[in-house]
C-alpha cells in the first residue's frame, strides 16, 4: 500500500523540486499544500503519514503548523525542508516534534539517510523516473517564472541569514521574499516598506558571471545603528560615525557575500564581485535609487526584509537583475531543477 506523502511549500517550483527528489522505488501517493492551513486539512484526511514542511509560508508558516500538529497530536512524521538553516530554526522545529531538517536545495544523500533512519524506505536512491515526470510540468509562464525567482531568493536569503545569525548571536527573522518584474520607474513603489524612517544608509556591490550581472544593495534605516553596534561589540572608544560605518560595511559584506554564494550554487555560475560602494548615508531612499540605479527597460527586483525582533532591528537586502540577465537566470534555474 502506498505511503501518503505531503509536500507543504508555498512555492510550486520548490514542491516540484522536492517531488523530483523522492526515490522511484518508494511507493508513495503525493499530495501538495501551499501553506500550513491546507496541510493540516490534508493530515486530518489521512493524506500525510510523512510530510515535507517548509518554514516561510503565508497564511500559516512552518512553526505554526508544527505547533498545531503537536497540539492536536496529529499522526504524521514531519521532515523540515527549508532555506532557513539557522541552528535556532532547527532547534525550534525539533523541539516541536519534527524528526529531521533538510537544507534547500534538497540533498538527496541526506534525504536517503533520514528515510533509512526512520524505516521509511531503504531501497535504490534513484529518482530519475519521477524527475522526468515532474520536468514535464515546468512551463515558462510568468507565474512560474516569478515563483522560480522567489524560491531562488528564499534559499539565498536563508544562507545569508544563517551567516548573520552566527556573527550577531541572534535569531534572524526571515520573510517571504518580495519578487517583482518591473520598470525602473516602478522600483520605489515596489519597495515602499523599506523607507520606515526619513533617512537611510545604503551599500552596493555589483556582480557578474556567465553573462549574468546584477547589483546587491543593503539598506539600513537610521534607527537600527545603535542596537546593531551593540550586537557587534565594537570598541566603544571610536566615535559613533565610525562605528556606524563599520557596522554598515560588516553587515553588508556578510549578507551580500553569503547571498551571492548561494546564488552561485543554484545557478552553477561563479560570480566575480566589485568592491562594496557606499551609495549614501543619512539620505532619502528615493535619492539613492534615482542617483545610483541605472535605467533599465525591465528589472528583476528581489527585496528581503530581515529583522531581529529582540533588538528592534530591520534592514533590507535588495537584489537587482537588469533585463538582459533575467532570461539567463530563469533558464539556469530550470536547467538546474531538471
Amino acid at each position: 500500500m502506498a505511503t501518503p506523502v505531503l509536500i507543504c511549500d508555498d512555492s510550486g517550483f520548490a514542491r516540484r523540486q522536492m517531488e523530483r527528489s523522492i526515490p522511484d522505488g518508494w511507493d508513495v501517493s503525493i499530495s501538495h499544500a501551499e501553506h500550513g492551513q491546507q496541510a493540516l486539512e490534508l493530515i486530518r484526511a489521512g493524506k500525510a503519514d510523512v510530510m515535507f514542511l517548509d518554514l516561510n509560508m503565508p497564511v500559516m508558516d512552518g512553526y505554526q503548523t508544527m505547533q498545531a500538529i503537536r497540539d492536536e497530536d496529529l499522526p504524521t512524521l514531519v521532515i523540515v525542508v527549508s532555506g532557513d538553516v539557522q541552528p535556532e530554526a532547527r532547534k525550534r522545529m525539533m523541539a516541536l516534534g519534527a524528526i529531521d531538517f533538510i537544507r534547500k536545495p534538497i540533498d538527496n544523500d541526506k534525504l536517503m539517510e533520514i528515510l533509512n533512519q526512520f524505516g521509511l524506505y531503504s531501497g535504490d536512491a534513484s529518482a530519475s523516473k519521477r524527475a522526468q515526470v515532474t520536468k514535464a510540468i515546468v512551463k515558462e509562464s510568468k507565474t512560474d517564472e516569478l515563483d522560480a525567482y522567489r524560491e531562488m531568493a528564499n534559499v539565498a536569503m536563508g544562507q545569508a541569514g544563517e551567516s548573520l545569525a552566527k556573527l550577531l548571536g541572534e535569531f534572524i527573522n526571515l520573510p517571504i521574499p518580495n519578487v517583482n518584474l518591473i520598470t525602473n520607474n516602478e522600483l520605489h513603489m515596489a519597495i515602499t516598506d523599506i523607507q520606515r524612517n526619513e533617512q537611510v544608509s545604503a551599500v552596493s556591490k555589483g556582480f557578474i558571471g556567465s553573462g549574468i550581472n546584477g547589483e546587491a544593495l543593503v539598506i539600513f534605516n537610521e534607527s537600527n545603528f545603535t542596537n546593531m553596534v551593540k550586537l557587534l561589540k565594537y570598541d566603544e572608544a571610536l566615535d559613533s560615525s565610525s562605528l556606524e560605518l563599520e557596522a554598515l560595511m560588516d553587515v553588508s559584506n556578510i549578507l551580500i557575500g553569503a547571498c551571492l554564494n548561494a546564488l552561485s550554487e543554484q545557478l552553477h555560475v561563479t560570480f566575480s564581485h566589485n568592491h562594496p560602494i557606499i551609495l549614501g548615508r543619512h539620505c532619502d531612499l528615493d535619492d539613492i535609487l534615482k542617483s545610483n540605479i541605472k535605467k533599465q527597460d525591465k528589472i528583476l527586483a528581489i527585496e528581503i526584509d530581515y529583522s531581529i525582533k529582540s533588538q528592534n532591528i530591520n534592514f533590507d537586502l535588495l537584489l537587482l537583475f537588469p533585463n538582459q540577465a533575467i532570461d539567463l537566470v530563469f533558464n539556469k534555474l530550470v536547467k538546474a531543477a531538471s
